[in-house]
């Protein structure tokens, strides 16, 4: 009888061990799932494909970088491409690259918007888009306003951010035809060129 009690007995904590195990690996599936939704490029990654992009890496456009990656992480999507702006006080841009998901497809993008500039002329730059936050493509097909008072000018290299709801984009432009006031006011991106600027 005392054989059987203990039998009993080792069943039960063999039953009990195995559910623990069992959910320690859903509760590690999980979270490495909730991890690796979160991921993103890594600041090397980035380095790597701005080099590519500009031709190289400059101080400037390193300390850009790593200024948004303090700031913000490591984005979900990176668009790469080249656009032209004109501004007598008030300005206009265009531009068209392509965009990469992370861990995913490479898909072509434009935008286009109204731009505040404290400078005349027209200029045509490089602009590397570090993306936040993005969990579709549908979600960065709109007018994304700019941030008050986030430009930023790091040796030769602007930054600013655009923001709408959880979505986060931070551009990069280099050069010396920057323009403060790029992004004041709104982009609007779209999978299809447009020559209407609003």
């Amino acid at each position: 009888m005392r054989f059987l009690n203990a039998k009993f007995q080792y069943l039960i904590r063999s039953f009990m061990f195995i559910v623990a195990m069992s959910s320690v690996s859903v509760f590690a599936d999980d979270h490495a799932s909730k991890t690796k939704s979160t991921e993103g490029f890594t600041k090397e990654q980035v380095l790597e494909k701005a080099d590519g992009f500009f031709g190289e890496t400059t101080a400037g456009l390193a300390k850009a970088i790593e200024k948004v990656f303090a700031e913000q992480g490591s984005p979900n999507a990176i668009i790469a491409g080249e656009e032209v702006s004109a501004a007598l006080g008030v300005g206009v841009r265009y531009g068209q690259g392509e965009v990469q998901l992370y861990g995913g497809d490479v898909l072509p993008i434009f935008w286009q918007g109204p731009s505040v500039g404290f400078d005349m002329g027209a200029n045509a730059s490089k602009v590397f888009t570090l993306v936040y936050n993005l969990t579709d493509m549908t979600q960065l097909m709109q007018r994304i306003p700019g941030v008050d008072g986030s430009f930023y000018v790091v040796a030769g290299v602007g930054v600013n951010y655009q923001k709408n709801g959880d979505l986060v984009l931070a551009p990069i432009r280099t050069g010396v035809g920057l323009r403060a006031g790029a992004s004041v006011g709104y982009v609007h991106y779209s999978d299809k060129k447009s020559w209407i600027p609003f």
